[in-house]
């Protein structure tokens, strides 16, 4: 899988969220939006993480999970579950994390607007997506 740009795109949304098995893959970044798969193992999580200029949608296409948000890192009172075809909004702003609860991976794929992630990224594992965001 690559990162197609900014150029027009056309695919299966669901096709290629199920066959990505990287922590997270670019898949299409344009100049105000961007879009990325991500996989995660059972009992692994997105890591706790804070956008202050990007708003973030995500859409579960296979798995279950847990969704957390607050407005501090040490208030997360948001806390949803989570399954195939579920899908919720990131305002700014909010604290948040997503953990896999499942016994099997959880596929989803990320919507951000503006890009958070270089054009390009794969973080083959967690801890390669982690110290990007530590790093970012």
């Amino acid at each position: 899988m690559k990162d197609f740009g900014s150029d027009p795109f056309v695919f299966d949304m669901e096709e290629y969220t199920l066959q990505n098995e990287n922590f997270r893959t670019t898949l299409w970044t344009g100049t105000f939006l961007q879009m990325t798969l991500m996989t995660l193992h059972p009992g692994e999580d997105i890591g706790l993480e804070l956008h202050t200029k990007t708003d973030q949608f995500i859409r579960v296409e296979q798995g279950e999970g847990t969704v957390y948000m607050g407005d501090s890192e040490d208030n997360l009172d948001f806390v949803r579950e989570v399954e195939d075809d579920h899908a919720f909004f990131i305002p700014a702003g909010k604290w948040h994390n997503l953990k896999n609860t499942g016994d099997t991976p959880l596929k989803l794929y990320s919507i951000y607007a503006p890009a958070e992630h270089a054009h390009g990224t794969i973080h083959v594992t967690r801890e390669e997506g982690i110290e990007h965001d530590h790093d970012h």
